[in-house]
């Protein structure tokens, strides 16, 4: 069995520049819950996070940890703007979930699999025939479903090409899918694993086809409604942000000026990476995936494996020696790295949100120390 399925983020990169990041499965040891003699030893939120909001490029943190359902600790640290302004960020606080969305378009897509309206062998330029007849996607008359979720459809990504400080304007679903046309093909459809949005606003689509529902009813209706995930929501369409008080991240413009990312245009979101949530809220998501909750074993697998052949994602980086392995699955874009650290059974979540001066690339090894400390403390 394919160990995990790596999970991803966007972020950005040098000038105006964006990329899919394969986000490492983290192997994380403590005690399992369901073996150990004794109550399970976690480390100290609220440490863990100072010492998190003590890094340079750190503006702010929140992150809370989930124990079988129930919240056992949690903190904030850092400030809600840059120079310690603003105050803390409350440790309620919305955040933007980033590439944690994909996971919940996947699961919808699949659900429509279950209830026998798409077929995970379906081609794209069936099930979207807009996508062929006006030719927005090379070979789209060979890309299935399956390939989109596992990224394996070849489709470039648009977050490549996008410029990151347009806060305003607004781009139907189909213009991003527009935009990749001239780009490169990444591989061949269902022979090589490339990490692209592209896939996820493509599903988005094809969830909007077949409901006749926008993809923000549908993540309510099959997700956020049944889970009780009150404070959730998908964004689409700038000027839509975070409600509440909460973190700013902040990037590097062309002349090296930090700007305030906060109104990070909800467009590039989409399917992708455009959920706002909180640290119960996204706990409770993926601990509802992970236990099965969601989707019958077979179809979690078209999320969790990537099928024989395929070239895997980047290895995995092991913090702790011991079992059982936890998954981090993050997201990113310009000012804020979010992760949700969850054990396989489901039955731990350590959440994190973190806000940036840095890019995330920066940011990763200081996160996974301080879930380190959380949930496999050495002392």
């Amino acid at each position: 069995m394919f160990p995990a399925r790596k999970d991803h983020w966007y972020e950005s990169h040098e000038g105006h520049r964006h990329r899919g990041l394969a986000c490492a499965i983290l192997t994380l040891g403590c005690v399992p819950p369901a073996a150990a003699e004794s109550k399970p030893r976690f480390g100290d939120v609220q440490k863990a996070l100072t010492t998190l909001a003590k890094n340079p490029g750190v503006v702010g943190a929140i992150g809370e940890l989930h124990v079988d359902g129930k919240r056992v600790d949690g903190g904030t640290a850092g400030s809600r703007f840059l120079d310690g302004k603003g105050g803390k960020i409350p440790e309620n606080a919305r955040y933007r979930i980033g590439s944690q969305t994909k996971r919940m378009t996947a699961t919808v897509a699949l659900q429509l699999v279950e209830e026998d309206k798409l077929g995970l062998d379906d081609k794209l330029s069936d099930v979207l025939p807009i996508v062929a007849e006006q030719d927005l996607v090379e070979r789209a008359d060979e890309i299935t479903i399956r390939q989109l979720i596992q990224h394996t459809s070849g489709i470039p990504d648009f977050l490549g090409i996008v410029d990151r400080f347009d806060f305003t304007t607004y781009y139907p679903p189909i213009d991003l899918v527009k935009k990749t046309r001239s780009l490169p093909r990444t591989g061949e459809p269902g022979k090589k694993f490339s990490y692209s949005s592209t896939n996820y606003v493509l599903l988005g689509m094809t969830i909007e086809e077949l409901t006749d529902n926008p993809l923000a009813g549908e993540f309510e209706r099959r997700i956020f409604d049944p889970l009780k995930m009150t404070r959730s929501y998908l964004t689409t369409k700038p000027p839509e942000g975070i409600k509440g008080p909460h973190g700013h991240g902040y990037a590097r413009d062309a002349d090296g000026k930090l700007r305030d990312m906060d109104r990070f245009n909800a467009s590039y979101g989409v399917g992708a990476g455009g959920v706002v949530s909180t640290a119960r809220d996204v706990s409770r998501f993926q601990r509802a995936s992970d236990m099965g909750k969601l989707l019958p074993d077979d179809l979690q697998r078209v999320i969790d494996e990537l099928p024989p052949g395929q070239q895997e994602p980047p290895p995995a980086e092991r913090l702790c020696r011991a079992e059982p392995e936890i998954q981090a699955r993050a997201g990113a874009a310009p000012g804020f790295l979010a992760a949700t650290y969850t054990s396989p059974d489901g039955r731990v979540q350590f959440a994190v949100s973190t806000t940036l001066t840095v890019g995330t690339q920066e940011a990763v090894s200081i996160l996974n120390q301080a879930a380190e400390a959380v949930v496999c403390p050495t002392k």
